[in-house]
């Protein structure tokens, strides 16, 4: 893969996914937590580099997440299939509503809630990590800390393996300069009720180091 963005939220993703690189000519990118700063963010950079003659063929959206306890354990790699805005529609009596169900035109959506995984981008990222768990990585403005919103999460998105604040930010920034884009992922918790002491970060950033010469 040549001239890749990798953009993460946070300097220690970064830093271990720069620890497992062994081509100096991937950029790295730590921009912020939360999809809207991703996004913006990112979007500055594929422009920034276009300006200056040397464009990006590609971004993929890196970092730590939660995992689904049935489907990824944690120190598990996650390949999103699709990175999904899980929280971006509205809510009703008859529970949540995506932003695509709302009726509203396709040029008003942009992207939808749902930005597809590049095939021939994640086709060689699972050929270079054929233990990585494949599926849908949902991103939330609010991580998911409770076992009511998880069970109901779960439901709305039964094929998800992950949820993360970033990857649909990236990936609709990657859309809009017509880019592939892919989103990797380590597991640091299990998504449900909030409790520190059993998030494994140190392990989750390992995993994204050991995961890192695939991009490459």
């Amino acid at each position: 893969m040549t001239a890749l963005l990798v953009v993460t939220a946070v300097p220690a993703e970064a830093d271990a996914v720069r620890a497992g690189l062994s081509d100096p000519t991937i950029t790295v990118a730590p921009v912020g937590v939360g999809p809207a700063v991703a996004g913006a963010a990112t979007a500055r950079l594929l422009t920034l580099a276009e300006a200056a003659g040397r464009p990006y063929g590609a971004v993929v959206s890196a970092g730590v997440a939660g995992g689904f306890t049935d489907r990824v354990p944690v120190g598990g790699t996650v390949l999103g299939t699709a990175s999904i805005a899980a929280d971006l529609g509205a809510e009703s009596p008859e529970g949540f509503i995506p932003i695509d169900a709302l009726g509203m035109p396709p040029a008003l959506l942009g992207a939808g809630s749902t930005v597809t995984a590049d095939p021939e981008l994640l086709a060689a990222l699972r050929a270079a990590l054929p233990a990585a768990i494949v599926g849908p990585v949902l991103t939330v403005n609010t991580v998911t800390g409770t076992a009511a919103s998880t069970e109901a999460l779960s439901r709305r998105y039964p094929d998800a393996v992950a949820e993360a604040m970033e990857g649909y930010g990236v990936a609709v920034a990657a859309a809009q300069a017509g880019l592939p884009f892919a989103e990797l992922r380590t597991i640091s918790n299990p998504i449900g009720p909030r409790d520190r002491n059993s998030w494994r970060m140190r392990e989750a950033l390992a995993a994204l180091t050991e995961a890192a010469p695939a991009l490459g």
